[in-house]
């Protein structure tokens, strides 16, 4: 997205030091700045001023600053602010609202909505120009950098947006303006910070209450909280599920011999098969809600359709990979609730093995964190899936002091999953049990 030096400071009320020059884009970390863009160096446990010169030498036009002006004297072109964080806030808001003429999505959810943000791009890109956030930059500083890169002549934006306590939501929708908000799944995630799952619907339905009456909410037809959030708004409504009355309805679901699920997709627009190239059962209704805004914009369904027969998703959820004997080994690392969890375990439990092993780290930041550690232990044992606790006893179980040596040898007839919060830092095994 191009725009002014004079426009952020507009939108943000700063004062401009130097020439207005064009800028393309925005970026808070001076190690992937691209040449054109706005440095905004945020304030946190490192002062992002330091590395202003970083940003220069990278090729940032311009800058945020809340030092004073003979702080920036020498580096080119800044706007002096109070706060650079709310600034970039702004300043997105600003150009969602002054620069961006297509349509915005917005996608929450407790679990999937990465993973539907990754298929939703794909399957919207391939009759659409479409731009989404990288990775999960769902927060006050990724949300608005995804805003200030989209390329020019995109028609669709959809942006992830994720939350840790009420009003987040809502502040995100202040910067993004979304026209289309869909939710995945409400679940057990920061329902300790909450108020439990109750507290977690409210906040999530912060997007429904933001939409205009002339969008469209797409909500999960088989989550019942997710459901209930059509009396939160005048805008039309569509549903994806598997249920019966679901407006985009999955039907005929199966799995491949690598989990991989194809299903018969009836929608408003028309009945297509879909076969996805993720493994996991769960993924099918990421799917249709993926194809759910596709056919919500009026792009093209069969082309939507047939790209998530090749797409893969963002790193560290549900990637399949071989290990060096020929095992499986999931890796769904990124992030884990007690949901997402059996999800994953689920996946696992299908896949074609002789033996299935899962290393699971902590579940952060839920409810009765002693019961529903000790509920997943129990479930993926009647599954007849060996767990092995790592850095955490709060499965009821010891955790194992060196978890690759307790995974033992694997064999062609193995199957692995590797799944913990992110606070868990589970990914750190990966490489030595690829190596197995």
């Amino acid at each position: 997205m191009r725009f002014r030096a004079s426009d952020v400071a507009a939108a943000t009320g700063g004062r401009l030091v130097g020439p207005d020059v064009e800028i393309d884009g925005a970026g808070f970390d001076s190690r992937e700045i691209v040449p054109g863009q706005l440095f905004v160096p945020l304030v946190a446990d490192r002062d992002g001023h330091e590395f202003i010169e970083r940003a220069r030498a990278a090729g940032a036009v311009a800058h945020l600053t809340s030092r004073p002006s003979g702080a920036v004297a020498g580096h080119g072109t800044a706007i002096e602010v109070d706060d650079t964080l709310r600034a970039l806030m702004a300043t997105a808001g600003h150009m969602r609202r002054t620069h961006f003429a297509g349509v915005v999505i917005a996608v929450t959810g407790s679990v999937g909505k990465t993973s539907t943000k990754d298929l939703a791009l794909a399957a919207l890109s391939a009759s659409r120009p479409a731009h989404a956030n990288a990775r999960s930059f769902n927060n006050d500083q990724g949300l608005p950098t995804t805003i200030l890169n989209t390329p020019d002549g995109t028609a669709v934006l959809v942006v992830e947006m994720g939350m840790r306590g009420p009003g987040e939501i809502a502040r995100l929708c202040d910067i993004a303006a979304p026209h289309i908000g869909l939710v995945t799944r409400v679940a057990e995630a920061h329902g300790d910070l909450l108020g439990g799952v109750d507290g977690v619907a409210r906040a999530k339905a912060e997007l429904i209450d933001a939409l205009p009456p002339y969008g469209t909410a797409i909500l999960n037809a088989d989550d019942p909280r997710v459901r209930a959030m059509r009396q939160r708004t005048e805008a039309a409504v569509v549903t994806f599920g598997e249920s019966q009355d679901a407006d985009v309805r999955i039907d005929d679901l199966r799995l491949d011999e690598l989990a991989r699920p194809s299903f018969a997709l009836r929608t408003p627009w028309g009945r297509l098969d879909v076969h996805l190239a993720v493994s996991g059962r769960h993924m099918a209704a990421n799917a249709a809600a993926a194809l759910a805004c596709v056919g919500v914009v009026g792009a093209d369904l069969a082309a939507g359709a047939a790209a998530l027969a090749t797409i893969g998703l963002s790193p560290m959820r549900m990637e399949l990979l071989r290990t060096a004997s020929g095992g499986l080994l999931v890796n769904d690392c990124y992030n884990a609730n007690p949901t997402s969890m059996r999800a994953a375990l689920a996946a696992l439990a299908d896949l074609p093995a002789t033996r299935r092993v899962a290393l699971l780290g902590m579940m952060a930041e839920i409810p009765d964190a002693a019961e529903q550690h000790r509920a997943i232990l129990a479930e993926a044992q009647a599954m007849g899936i060996e767990v092995i606790a790592v850095d955490t006893a709060l499965y009821g179980i010891d955790p194992a002091e060196d978890p690759v040596a307790a995974v033992g040898s694997v064999t062609g007839g193995d199957a692995l999953l590797v799944k913990g919060s992110r606070v868990a830092g589970m990914e750190r095994w990966i490489t030595a049990l690829v190596a197995m």
